[in-house]
């Protein structure tokens, strides 16, 4: 079934043409990222050229996709935006909310009834507002979007950082908040500041056990997480067309650990066998009318370093496998050196759980590779060591796989498959004995491995590999085991050596599916009903925010100053708190309580300035709140730092919280605070954080003329009555400022609707 065709054809029909404008405003060749960007600019043909990194500009992307912890307060704020219809086409699918405990079918039957509420509620606003619906079990959103609606060179938002997946298919594809997805559906235009431009260039090809995987985590360790921030990466040359499309699908996946705005491949001979084989051959013929615009224009690959702000250059024909972490996606250790590295840092060498699949590794060729592996087990007379799970991206993987025999090769060693969801990879694990906290370690193919994320345990010490090596370590038990030259003792004690992993590209009976679990919107839905109880615990109406006072912020009061990494998991936890997403207040008692505090070095205590005695987070700003005492959060570098969950906005905005000072943010962060009518602020000298004692009075001066490029004051008033000023930086253009004023861009949103 080909989606959304039509909307496909007007897209590549004007493509030409605004392609050619672009290159006259710009004057030069273009990259592929440029080509895809211009030609969606909201104002139609190109006119003039943007400034990387300082432009902001108003898009038009083609299609929204939300999941459903993130659709909830989307469709919530969505509801207010005074809209019969989205405008332009969207999705929901349901892969968050499932727990991945004891196997696909009992797990999906708990989410069913556990969720109900939701998932009726989702269902419904889907039907009546035109939006397409994806069942729980259905399978992970970004695995679905690459199967069903990703096609070359258009532009798709979605309400999850991993959105970026549909790179893999030659899109600008880019994680947003909710209210972003919001105004997109209104009809309203997309603000994204122009990015930068990170070329990687790809030669030789991939050999052995080194798989697209690699490529990213190399890149990871490389740029770090928040070198990529601001950029898109555009990956080209002889290895790119090497790759298959959903091994360039996951490496545009992981493109969010770097901080990237999204990456990207030109279409190629992969995207096409890709496109036909998921059946979608018509987009494949469409796309081929264009192919000389699908990609950067040749005298960009040819001379790249006159084109991108940066260049990386790899040999996919010497990469060696790699394994990321622990407790951050960037920290880069190729296997032959894991072992020395492992033992020098203390980490647990048993390898307790090897887990594959997620929206970064679930592919039908990732599946292959991995179970020709699980095959050497019975063939060379092994036992797995560790426990290993599998988790589909999507229905018609499961099933196919299913099919060709994969799941009874895997049954074999023991492996449990749990649901098409998302899992152990974002916190839904019910893992048994994770409340111990006991130190050990666990391998997956996953694409984050932060502090307590898989399993709520902090001392989990989580590394991020590919699905082949990720099996290799799960039948060694070892984390220091190298497949390239190490070997195993089998029943016979004898010593095996397990050959190189081998599958196919795409299965060679065809994919095939019962169900794939798509639900159709009704044609009209004015006269469905979406009904919220105001009594539920899960969902919750929203109410407006306040608008600005109209004079400087005084006497605010400091409710944290995090120290280190603090992601949107430590601002807003997921795990347990999930069922929370579409209830603003409840999911509110998770703020901060993952944060570590400057102060103490504890995480959810801080000390209250009303009483003086220390408190959980949440409980110290709701006492602050209800005294009407405003507060500010002070951060560290890159601040909001992976999932694009707003949550991680809107909770300190419905508590209170008036600003968020930091020496470095996260884009989608920073976006999602200045949504929701909050102040983002950056230390003009990083040094000043040091400066912020507990227990300040704290002034932001200078927002009666709050105007861009202009600096705000922040004066720190300490209790020894001594007083400094320190300079705080703002990246606010004058739309962003009226939002701020309004007390949130729906709130405008919504005046213009009921106009």
């Amino acid at each position: 079934m080909v989606f959304d065709l039509d909307m496909i054809k007007a897209v590549y029909s004007r493509f030409p043409e605004r392609i050619e404008a672009a290159r006259n405003a710009v004057g030069k060749p273009l990259t592929l990222a440029e080509k895809i960007l211009y030609a969606h600019l909201w104002d139609g043909n190109a006119s003039e050229s943007f400034e990387r990194g300082k432009s902001y500009v108003d898009f038009a992307p083609d299609r929204v996709a939300m999941q459903d912890a993130t659709a909830q307060m989307a469709l919530l704020q969505f509801m207010q935006a005074g809209r019969p219809k989205v405008a332009v086409p969207s999705t929901v699918h349901c892969d968050h909310l499932i727990t991945a405990q004891v196997g696909a079918d009992k797990d999906l039957a708990v989410a069913n009834e556990e969720s109900k509420e939701v998932y009726n509620f989702l269902a419904s606003v889907s039907n009546k507002y035109g939006i397409g619906f994806w069942k729980p079990g259905a399978g992970i959103i970004h695995q679905v979007v690459l199967e069903n609606y990703a096609f070359p060179g258009g532009m798709m938002i979605g309400t999850d950082s991993h959105t970026v997946n549909a790179g893999g298919l030659g899109m600008v594809a880019i994680g947003v908040g909710g209210a972003d997805a919001c105004d997109v559906m209104a009809g309203l235009p997309w603000e994204l500041k122009f990015p930068k431009l990170i070329g990687v260039k790809l030669t030789g090809k991939l050999n052995g056990w080194a798989s697209a995987k690699d490529v990213i985590l190399k890149v990871a360790g490389i740029l770090t997480v928040k070198g990529g921030t601001g950029a898109i990466v555009e990956y080209f040359g002889e290895g790119a067309t090497n790759l298959s499309c959903t091994g360039k699908g996951t490496i545009c996946n992981m493109g969010a650990e770097i901080g990237a705005t999204t990456s990207t491949f030109g279409y190629d001979e992969s995207m096409e066998r890709y496109l036909r084989a998921t059946g979608r051959a018509d987009v494949a013929e469409l796309a081929n009318g264009i192919k000389a615009h699908l990609t950067g224009d040749a005298e960009v690959y040819a001379n790249p370093e006159q084109y991108f702000d940066q260049v990386i250059e790899i040999d996919l024909s010497t990469l060696e496998p790699h394994l990321n972490g622990p407790f951050t996606p960037d920290l880069a250790t190729p296997i032959s050196k894991m072992k020395e590295t492992a033992e020098k840092n203390g980490w647990p060498m048993k390898v307790e759980v090897g887990l594959i699949g997620s929206c970064t590794n679930s592919s039908y060729e990732d599946i292959s590779r991995a179970v020709s592996l699980a095959q050497q087990v019975a063939d060379k007379k092994l036992k797995t060591k560790a426990e290993f799970t599998i988790t589909p991206g999507s229905e018609q993987v499961r099933y196919t796989i299913e099919r060709d025999g994969f799941l009874e090769v895997f049954d074999q060693i023991g492996a449990k498959v749990f649901a098409n969801a998302c899992g152990p990879c974002i916190g839904m694990w019910n893992r048994v004995g994770a409340e111990k906290q006991e130190k050990n370690t666990i391998v997956h193919s996953f694409n984050r491995n932060f502090a307590k994320r898989a399993d709520g345990n902090p001392n989990t010490y989580a590394f991020v590999g590919s699905p082949e090596l990720v099996t290799a370590l799960a039948i060694a038990g070892d984390l220091g085991f190298n497949p390239l030259t190490d070997t195993l003792t089998n029943e016979n004690g004898e010593q095996v050596k397990l050959d190189p992993p081998k599958g196919d590209e795409l299965p060679t009976k065809g994919f095939a599916v019962e169900d794939a679990g798509y639900q159709a919107p009704a044609e009209d839905g004015s006269g469905v009903q979406v009904i919220v109880d105001p009594a539920s615990n899960r969902l919750q109406l929203l109410d407006p925010f306040q608008a600005w006072e109209g004079k400087n912020l005084t006497g605010l009061k400091l409710l944290i100053k995090a120290k280190g990494k603090c992601t949107t998991d430590h601002i807003s936890m997921a795990g347990p708190w999930l069922k929370f997403r579409g209830h603003l207040d409840n999911i509110s008692n998770n703020l901060l309580i993952g944060a570590v505090n400057y102060f103490n070095e504890k995480t959810n205590s801080v000390k209250s300035q009303i009483h003086g005695a220390e408190g959980a987070v949440p409980d110290v700003q709701r006492a602050y709140k209800a005294s009407g005492i405003g507060t500010i959060v002070v951060g560290d570098e890159n601040y909001g730092e992976g999932s694009s969950r707003e949550h991680a906005a809107m909770e300190p905005r419905h508590l209170g919280v008036r600003a968020v000072l930091v020496k470095s943010f996260a884009r989608i962060h920073e976006t999602n605070l200045k949504k929701q009518g909050m102040l983002a602020l950056t230390f003009a000298n990083p040094a000043d954080y040091d400066k912020i004692r507990e227990d300040d009075d704290i002034d932001i001066i200078g927002l009666t003329e709050f105007t861009p490029g202009t600096p705000l004051k922040v004066v720190l008033n300490h209790t020894d009555g001594t007083m400094e000023t320190i300079v705080a930086n703002h990246s606010y253009n004058e739309q962003q400022i009226e939002w701020f004023k309004a007390g949130a861009a729906l709130n405008i949103i919504r005046k213009n609707a009921n106009a």
